[in-house]
């Protein structure tokens, strides 16, 4: 019988049984279908490609894609948020292994990119979530604008434009790259094929 169709409230043990949970998060006990277009897998990608490249090179710690999740938000034990990047600090996983399940403490750094139909208040919601978790450093990146939000414990917030460069801080130490760096090229309007 599928268990899709069976219930409608839902465990993070459920959510780690249903095939192709990776298209879902659990909020309250409740299945939400993950967003993610095209263009914004692909910077999810690229960003996880190169903060990958630049723990293993420093030996800083963890880098997921988006299919990890994490089961530690105050107050919800029935909610599992899969950032499309996380990265948890080196000394900071029991026995430097990664989890059989959801991870069961917060990321030190959660990444959400954009879809073209996201809603602002969906991601709101996370953001307010990965900082009651304690969240050290939350990147927005909302490819359509080209643009990034940066959000820390402390509820300061950064806003960057394309031809910024996006820091790691204290989180990730000297990792650097220009915004626009992670975008593909721009869309060329038909008047500029002509040219």
């Amino acid at each position: 019988m599928n268990l899709l169709a069976t219930k409608t409230r839902y465990t993070p043990e459920d959510l780690l049984a249903i095939p192709d949970s990776d298209r879902f998060e659990l909020v309250d006990g409740k299945l939400v279908e993950r967003d993610m277009g095209s263009e914004s897998s692909w910077v999810a990608g690229e960003l996880f490609f190169r903060l990958r490249a630049f723990c293993g090179e420093w030996k800083l710690g963890w880098v997921w894609p988006a299919d990890n999740g994490y089961q530690c938000f105050p107050g919800s034990p029935n909610t599992v948020r899969k950032p499309d990047v996380s990265f948890i600090s080196l000394g900071r996983l029991p026995g430097e292994r990664p989890s059989e399940g959801w991870e069961q403490i917060p990321p030190d750094l959660a990444v959400e990119v954009l879809s073209p139909n996201e809603l602002a208040s969906k991601i709101n919601r996370k953001v307010q979530e990965y900082r009651r978790a304690n969240v050290r450093l939350v990147w927005i990146i909302d490819p359509d604008t080209r643009t990034a939000r940066i959000h820390r414990p402390d509820r300061s917030a950064t806003d960057l434009e394309v031809d910024d460069e996006l820091t790691g801080e204290d989180v990730l130490p000297g990792f650097r790259c220009l915004l626009r760096e992670l975008f593909p090229a721009p869309r060329r309007t038909p008047e500029e094929h002509q040219a």
